[in-house]
Protein backbone atom coordinates (compact mmCIF):
# COMPACT_ATOMS: atom_id res chain seq x y z
CA UNK A 1 0.00 0.00 0.00
CA UNK A 2 1.33 3.81 -0.64
CA UNK A 3 -0.06 6.69 0.12
CA UNK A 4 -0.89 8.81 -2.96
CA UNK A 5 -1.88 12.09 -1.69
CA UNK A 6 -3.04 13.05 2.05
CA UNK A 7 -5.21 15.98 3.41
CA UNK A 8 -7.09 16.90 6.68
CA UNK A 9 -9.59 19.85 7.03
CA UNK A 10 -10.25 21.77 10.37
CA UNK A 11 -13.19 23.73 10.80
CA UNK A 12 -13.11 27.51 11.46
CA UNK A 13 -15.77 29.47 13.67
CA UNK A 14 -18.18 30.27 10.84
CA UNK A 15 -20.43 27.94 10.03
CA UNK A 16 -19.55 25.72 6.99
CA UNK A 17 -15.67 26.92 6.68
CA UNK A 18 -12.80 24.96 7.21
CA UNK A 19 -8.74 24.84 6.26
CA UNK A 20 -7.71 22.53 4.30
CA UNK A 21 -4.04 21.44 4.86
CA UNK A 22 -2.11 18.84 2.15
CA UNK A 23 1.51 19.02 2.52
CA UNK A 24 2.29 22.57 3.25
CA UNK A 25 0.03 23.86 1.37
CA UNK A 26 -3.38 24.92 2.59
CA UNK A 27 -6.60 26.34 1.32
CA UNK A 28 -10.04 27.21 2.62
CA UNK A 29 -13.30 25.02 1.40
CA UNK A 30 -17.15 26.02 2.15
CA UNK A 31 -20.30 26.22 1.10
CA UNK A 32 -21.84 28.76 -1.58
CA UNK A 33 -23.65 32.09 -0.43
CA UNK A 34 -26.79 30.20 -2.08
CA UNK A 35 -26.52 27.18 -0.02
CA UNK A 36 -25.78 29.33 3.14
CA UNK A 37 -22.29 29.44 3.29
CA UNK A 38 -19.79 32.54 2.93
CA UNK A 39 -18.54 31.14 -0.37
CA UNK A 40 -14.92 31.95 1.28
CA UNK A 41 -13.22 28.93 -0.52
CA UNK A 42 -13.88 26.15 -3.36
CA UNK A 43 -17.28 24.04 -2.30
CA UNK A 44 -16.80 19.91 -1.82
CA UNK A 45 -17.14 19.54 -6.14
CA UNK A 46 -15.28 22.52 -7.01
CA UNK A 47 -12.11 20.38 -5.12
CA UNK A 48 -13.16 17.51 -7.18
CA UNK A 49 -13.44 18.94 -10.22
CA UNK A 50 -10.31 21.17 -9.27
CA UNK A 51 -8.63 17.70 -9.19
CA UNK A 52 -9.78 16.49 -12.07
CA UNK A 53 -8.00 19.72 -14.33
CA UNK A 54 -5.04 19.85 -12.45
CA UNK A 55 -4.44 16.69 -13.45
CA UNK A 56 -5.49 16.63 -17.07
CA UNK A 57 -3.11 20.20 -16.87
CA UNK A 58 -0.25 17.92 -15.69
CA UNK A 59 -0.50 14.89 -17.44
CA UNK A 60 -1.06 17.14 -20.87
CA UNK A 61 2.05 18.60 -20.25
CA UNK A 62 4.56 15.55 -19.66
CA UNK A 63 3.25 14.14 -22.82
CA UNK A 64 3.60 17.06 -24.72
CA UNK A 65 7.76 17.12 -22.96
CA UNK A 66 8.35 13.63 -23.14
CA UNK A 67 7.28 13.70 -27.12
CA UNK A 68 9.01 17.56 -27.39
CA UNK A 69 5.34 19.30 -28.56
CA UNK A 70 4.76 22.76 -28.55
CA UNK A 71 1.11 22.84 -27.11
CA UNK A 72 1.38 26.42 -26.30
CA UNK A 73 -0.88 27.84 -23.63
CA UNK A 74 -4.26 26.12 -22.75
CA UNK A 75 -6.72 25.99 -20.51
CA UNK A 76 -9.04 22.85 -18.83
CA UNK A 77 -12.42 23.74 -17.29
CA UNK A 78 -14.82 21.21 -16.03
CA UNK A 79 -18.27 21.28 -14.62
CA UNK A 80 -19.62 18.67 -12.06
CA UNK A 81 -23.62 17.97 -13.61
CA UNK A 82 -26.21 16.25 -11.93
CA UNK A 83 -30.00 15.55 -12.64
CA UNK A 84 -32.78 14.88 -10.94
CA UNK A 85 -32.75 11.30 -11.66
CA UNK A 86 -29.34 11.27 -9.70
CA UNK A 87 -27.38 10.73 -12.66
CA UNK A 88 -23.99 12.86 -12.25
CA UNK A 89 -21.42 13.70 -14.69
CA UNK A 90 -18.48 15.81 -15.12
CA UNK A 91 -18.51 17.78 -18.68
CA UNK A 92 -14.62 18.71 -19.10
CA UNK A 93 -13.15 21.16 -22.24
CA UNK A 94 -9.54 21.87 -22.97
CA UNK A 95 -8.49 24.82 -25.12
CA UNK A 96 -5.01 25.99 -26.37
CA UNK A 97 -4.64 29.23 -27.66
CA UNK A 98 -2.55 27.17 -30.86
CA UNK A 99 -4.08 25.29 -33.35
CA UNK A 100 -3.82 21.81 -33.63
CA UNK A 101 -3.66 19.29 -36.02
CA UNK A 102 -6.79 16.28 -36.20
CA UNK A 103 -4.22 13.77 -34.94
CA UNK A 104 -3.28 15.19 -31.99
CA UNK A 105 -6.58 16.69 -31.17
CA UNK A 106 -7.40 13.08 -31.00
CA UNK A 107 -4.52 12.19 -28.78
CA UNK A 108 -4.72 15.00 -26.83
CA UNK A 109 -8.50 13.77 -25.99
CA UNK A 110 -7.19 9.84 -25.49
CA UNK A 111 -4.19 11.35 -22.96
CA UNK A 112 -7.20 12.97 -21.22
CA UNK A 113 -9.32 9.78 -20.21
CA UNK A 114 -5.84 8.40 -19.26
CA UNK A 115 -5.09 11.03 -16.92
CA UNK A 116 -4.75 9.58 -13.08
CA UNK A 117 -7.66 11.07 -12.14
CA UNK A 118 -9.91 10.47 -14.95
CA UNK A 119 -9.45 6.83 -14.05
CA UNK A 120 -9.48 7.19 -10.43
CA UNK A 121 -12.86 8.62 -11.14
CA UNK A 122 -14.11 6.58 -14.07
CA UNK A 123 -13.77 3.31 -11.87
CA UNK A 124 -14.96 4.86 -8.62
CA UNK A 125 -13.43 4.68 -5.12
CA UNK A 126 -13.52 2.44 -2.05
CA UNK A 127 -13.87 4.96 1.09
CA UNK A 128 -13.50 3.56 4.59
CA UNK A 129 -14.50 5.74 7.67
CA UNK A 130 -12.92 5.25 11.29
CA UNK A 131 -13.81 7.60 14.63
CA UNK A 132 -10.05 7.60 15.78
Amino acid sequence: MAIIAKASVHTRPEHWLGEISSGKHSLLTDKPESFGGGDQGLAPYDLICSGLISCTMITLRMYAQHKNLDLGEFRVEADFNANKEGKEWIERRVSFSNPLSDELKQKVLDICQKTPVTKTLLRSVEINTALV
